[in-house]
């Protein structure tokens, strides 16, 4: 009698063991399927980085819209450069109707090796393309007469404004702020 209540003991904590090792993996399961599609996500956005000249370039930074249109210099070497990215992607996801165009001016052999490996690291998943064109003294002045060429430059325009940042945002506020009086203000 006693082997018998032990045997249905043992029995019964085997099967709790198991039910419980099962719910467990299935768990395990969806949250790991979870972080899998996420960092998938992150990785498709800037799958194909186009590599672009100045020709290629200059009809983006234009615009016949009321669009609000932020285009950002940039390179990953540049230290205040990566620290106001977060402060743009931020921006991009309070303002979705905002067009963010990030234009690395890193070096195109290291897209695969560096410059994605980095957006992902980043997540960055506003659109990015690499501006390749040895001729920077003629498209800096196209862009910008009073841009010296330093990094990080930043054009807020639509169709009636545009202004030009030669410096670095400090906080999100300070990109939203500069925005504001840009395009939403007389």
């Amino acid at each position: 009698m006693i082997l018998a209540k032990n045997n249905n003991i043992t029995l019964t904590t085997r099967y709790l063991s198991l039910a419980f090792f099962i719910v467990l993996c299935i768990s395990c399961k969806n949250k790991t399927t979870k972080v899998e599609t996420t960092n998938s996500q992150n990785i498709a956005l800037n799958k194909e980085i186009p590599v672009y000249d100045f020709k290629t370039l200059e009809p983006l930074l234009y615009t016949e819209s009321n669009t609000t249109y932020i285009v950002n210099f940039w390179a990953m070497w540049c230290a205040p450069c990566v620290k106001e990215l977060p402060y743009i992607q931020h921006y991009a996801k309070t303002y979705p109707d905002t067009e963010i165009l990030l234009i690395s001016l890193d070096f195109k052999e290291d897209i695969d090796t560096k410059l994605k490996p980095f957006l992902e690291n980043k997540n960055i998943t506003s659109k990015v393309i690499l501006l390749d064109d040895p001729d920077a003294n003629t498209w800096i002045d196209k862009i910008d007469p009073n841009w010296s060429g330093a990094i990080p430059f930043t054009i807020i325009f639509n169709a009636e404004k545009r202004a030009f940042y030669e410096r670095s945002f400090e906080s999100f506020e300070d990109l939203e702020n500069e925005v504001t009086n840009t395009i939403h203000k007389s």
